[in-house]
């Protein structure tokens, strides 16, 4: 052959290759598969990873090792609507308009119905996410709803198949005494296979395995464990009954002697105390355990799903609110206190997303941060307005700070009294509360249980004026009339729906 000829062939074969190369290298990253792993009512401090000491969490823990753990991850309205809309959307309470718990119209693009327009598969195993009215899907193309509480939903249809003489979940419940807002517990009465943690965790395997390999998933695993009714398998729950549990929070600040061990009429202030403290943390650690435990062969069908099919995946493990469990005299949520507004917030991912595995990160961070983060790991924007930050540099070991300080809020739910704003810059938290003007100050590095309120001591004055400052600066502008720019205003009307919803640029 000609020397030419090997020239032309040589280079020939050099431009296919470099054109496999840039076509290759130009061809855009799969889209991740996405698990929202979102119990209720689920405690910040209630992982082993975090230094609980009894509750038994293995399979967060080493989801944690593996990803990044958010301590000072909060819920900016705590209460299930609000702070479901808030996860959904993006959006602050002050921009949604919703800042109690109360019925709104979701007028704002959810994150899951951007990623069904992107092509993901998305869906919904378990509890619904509690919008007022009921949105048929709010972006997921298929639910499979398990709520506990409601009669005649999927879980409950296969409960009577599986147990008909059970009479349903609303018939189990009443059988064992239990509500479910209220701090009575009880085992579960039923084979553990029929539990609703257990019925999730199994239907959700079923959609990893249906769902076609070729398209990219959303799942939602949505659980009502932990919140009540507080009913474990008994494995579980005699475990907790037997184990030595920690006392609960107790400020210095609260008036002990004006609680009754019996609770008041909305379940929301309690002296929790002798078996009956004991039976409620039973009931509540052995439900997170037990959750724990089905999370498990959950993790593992959907990350061996993405392997098969060549794809990166993401986990998020969050929950709405905390739970009060006792602290300071309170039952349920809806407080600025950590053990209900701190919620544990872990995200892992596969390798090639390039995480920081065993990230811990003090900085405040929302429900609102989950939409913009797994959009743009989803390769799309976020719509604007937009309150929520992306957390994918921190993901990847950015030390940028997030934000200076969070605001969290609550309107009226269980009386004047019960509303609060807050605000935390992840080392302090300063609340306010509008009934009455009243305000504390906590130093969330050295008292994380919130037992000594440093507002009333003098050498904190300065410290609490500027707290102050910060918080007229964020209600400036507020439709209730909360500060006129130089001071806070006391005894405003505070309703769950503000009347003119502000819309604010992204903070």
């Amino acid at each position: 052959m000609h020397p030419s000829r090997h020239l032309s062939l040589a280079i020939f074969f050099v431009g296919v290759l470099a054109h496999s190369l840039t076509a290759h290298a130009a061809a855009p990253a799969p889209q991740p598969d996405i698990l929202l792993l979102l119990p209720d009512q689920w405690r910040g401090d209630c992982l082993a990873a975090v230094g609980h000491p009894v509750v038994k969490t293995p399979t967060l823990d080493r989801l944690a090792r593996d990803g990044a753990l958010f301590r000072r991850a909060y819920s900016t309205c705590p209460s299930c609507i609000p702070a479901r809309l808030a996860l959904l959307t993006g959006l602050h309470p002050s921009t949604s308009g919703l800042v109690g718990y109360a019925p709104i119209l979701i007028k704002h693009p959810t994150f899951p119905a951007l990623l069904a327009d992107a092509g993901y598969a998305t869906v919904l195993v378990g509890r619904n996410m509690h919008q007022n009215p009921p949105n048929p899907s709010i972006g997921y193309q298929r639910e499979l709803l398990g709520s506990t509480y409601l009669s005649d939903d999927d879980y409950d249809r296969a409960l009577r198949i599986a147990a008909p003489a059970s009479g349903g979940i609303r018939a189990v419940l009443e059988g064992l005494g239990l509500t479910t807002n209220f701090w009575q517990a009880k085992a579960w009465s039923l084979p553990d296979e029929l539990h609703p943690t257990a019925w999730v965790s199994a239907r959700a395997r079923s959609v990893i395995a249906e769902t076609a390999p070729a398209q990219p998933l959303f799942l939602t695993a949505s659980f009502y464990a932990p919140h009540p009714p507080l009913f474990p398998p008994k494995t579980y729950f005699e475990k907790y009954l037997a184990a030595p549990l920690p006392s609960p929070a107790r400020g210095d600040w609260v008036k002990w002697d004006a609680l009754s061990p019996n609770g008041d009429r909305a379940g929301h202030r309690i002296r929790l105390e002798g078996e009956k403290l004991r039976a409620a943390q039973a009931g509540y650690f052995g439900l997170i355990e037990h959750l724990d435990a089905q999370l498990a062969p959950l993790i593992a069908a959907f990350t061996a799903r993405s392997r098969a099919a060549g794809r990166p995946w993401i986990i998020v493990f969050t929950t709405d609110h905390g739970e009060m469990l006792g602290d300071h005299g309170y039952f349920r949520k809806c407080e600025p206190y950590e053990g209900s507004a701190n919620i544990p917030f872990i995200i892992a991912a596969s390798p090639d997303l390039k995480f920081t595995a065993g990230l811990r990160s003090h900085q405040p961070v929302c429900l609102e941060d989950v939409m913009p983060t797994l959009l743009e790991l989803a390769g799309l924007p976020s719509p604007q307005p937009m309150d929520g930050l992306s957390l994918v540099a921190t993901l990847r070991g950015s030390p940028a700070q997030l934000r200076p300080t969070l605001h969290s809020e609550h309107a009226n739910t269980y009386g004047p009294a019960q509303a609060f704003h807050a605000l935390t810059d992840g080392r302090s938290k300063y609340l306010w509360r509008p009934a009455d003007g009243t305000e504390q100050l906590f130093d969330l590095t050295h008292d994380p249980r919130e037992e000594h309120d440093l507002a009333p001591a003098a050498a904190h004055a300065a410290a609490l004026a500027d707290w102050r400052s910060r918080l007229i600066r964020e209600l400036t502008g507020r439709p209730e009339g909360f500060t006129d720019a130089t001071r806070l205003i006391a005894g405003r009307p505070y309703p769950a729906v503000q009347k003119r919803p502000a819309v604010s640029a992204p903070r």
